[in-house]
């Protein structure tokens, strides 16, 4: 106990903590070896750069189409049974890789892949949200996302050693592949252990039903237009940004990317404790602008130290959207559709790849040596999303204002004998 305090460690449930857990495991099992599947797609089973590219393509497009359904059934089936199924045939997927030869399984394996992968985190954050108190989810949600970082940073390095992307790479997709289901065998025993508690009001509803609440709760759809737009401004980090500073600086976007993770592994905290004296959607605000005060520093800066005070910036519009946006899903969700209103998020991500074309189109047009101008423009792309995140932050107070008087006028209500 003394220990605790003077840690200050935070006081999670126990589910918490082994979500956040496996998070950390599991990202560093992915880790290991998808980011080099490319790689290894290309070098070692000689498929051509645009096969290679239309297979990596098809597992983020069947993660976004099956994004709502993943987080749906865990409303109506129960967060356990759908996370561990899903993390077991995840398992397999990683296996089938290994051995796989033809180019149309590739094809299948990628679209399974990104399948498990949108059916089991959405499931897996509206569960922390179902075993978190409002107060502490922030700290939940930061603790998850600094569990990925931590797997990202650790997964790579590990898969390297490992032989990952080369042809000896068949140990790196088993070493997965166990995480993988381990994880899933410790998910039984907390189902065992601890009781989840039973979604009664979401088991009469159909998939149909819950599509149209949450698609007609304006709310959410203003933070998922935002959303959109912020997903977007994300995904230059590994595209736009790649291609112009790669293109003649790897070193200097080798920093960056060190930097990135860097920033969020020291900034994260200190920014979690700074928000809890704001809305949720206040912080989605200041993040957006964020973001695209980040990318515009990206093309008018040559200097190092510069591009790096921009990737601090860029990086902190991450934290605050992305931490904060998981925290806003799980106060503005009714508590028996949270699954669903997870699922439905991912959509969002739809951004990322029409994202990543605009900024290869705008290479393409205006060339590596317009800078400022291209970024200049990402910028504007990131800033759209704030008047989305405006509009949803007045429905959402005034929905919080009608709830408080409604609860005023139950509580008179009861005190004066009615």
């Amino acid at each position: 106990m003394i220990l605790k305090k003077r840690l200050n460690l935070p006081r999670f449930h126990p589910v918490a903590w082994g979500v956040i857990i496996g998070t950390f495991l599991s990202r560093t099992g992915f880790f290991m070896t998808l980011p080099f599947l490319g790689i290894y797609l290309g070098k070692v089973k000689g498929i051509d750069p645009a096969t290679v590219g239309a297979i990596l393509a098809v597992s983020l497009l069947a993660g976004t189409l099956s994004s709502f359904v993943g987080g749906a059934l865990s409303d109506r089936l129960g967060r356990y049974p759908v996370m561990i199924s899903s993390m077991a045939a995840w398992s397999l997927v990683l296996i089938g890789f290994a051995f796989a030869t033809e180019t149309w399984a590739f094809f299948l394996l990628s679209a399974l892949n990104g399948l498990c992968r949108s059916v089991f985190e959405p499931t897996a954050r509206a569960l922390l949200a179902d075993v978190t108190p409002s107060e502490h989810r922030a700290d939940a949600f930061n603790a998850r996302y600094f569990a990925i970082n931590l797997g990202g940073a650790i997964g790579p390095l590990v898969g390297l050693k490992l032989g990952a992307g080369s042809s000896s790479s068949l140990l790196p997709f088993f070493a997965s592949a166990v995480i993988f289901f381990i994880y899933a065998l410790v998910l039984v025993v907390f189902m065992v252990m601890f009781k989840q508690k039973l979604h009664e009001k979401s088991a009469s509803i159909t998939m149909n039903q819950m599509a149209r609440i949450i698609f007609t709760d304006k709310i959410f759809l203003y933070f998922l237009l935002g959303n959109v737009f912020v997903t977007g401004a994300y995904s230059h980090l590994d595209t736009t940004l790649s291609q112009y500073i790669g293109h003649d600086r790897v070193e200097s976007y080798s920093f960056l990317f060190v930097v990135n993770t860097l920033s969020v592994l020291v900034l994260q905290y200190p920014l979690a404790k700074l928000m809890k004296r704001f809305s949720s959607l206040t912080a989605l605000k200041a993040g957006c602008l964020l973001f695209g005060l980040g990318l515009f520093g990206f093309g008018i800066f040559d200097n190092i130290l510069m591009l790096a005070l921009s990737m601090v910036v860029f990086t902190t519009g991450e934290i605050l959207c992305f931490v904060i946006g998981d925290v806003l899903i799980g106060e503005i969700a009714p508590e028996h559709l949270r699954g669903a209103y997870y699922g439905a998020s991912g959509l969002a991500f739809i951004g990322q790849s029409v994202s990543a074309w605009i900024g290869g189109i705008l290479l393409s047009v205006l060339g590596f040596g317009q800078g400022p101008v291209l970024f200049a423009i990402l910028m504007l792309l990131a800033f759209i999303a704030f008047p989305f995140f405006h509009r949803g932050q007045h429905l959402w107070e005034q929905r919080q204002g009608l709830e408080k008087t409604n609860d005023m006028g139950c509580l008179c209500g009861e005190n004066s004998g009615i």
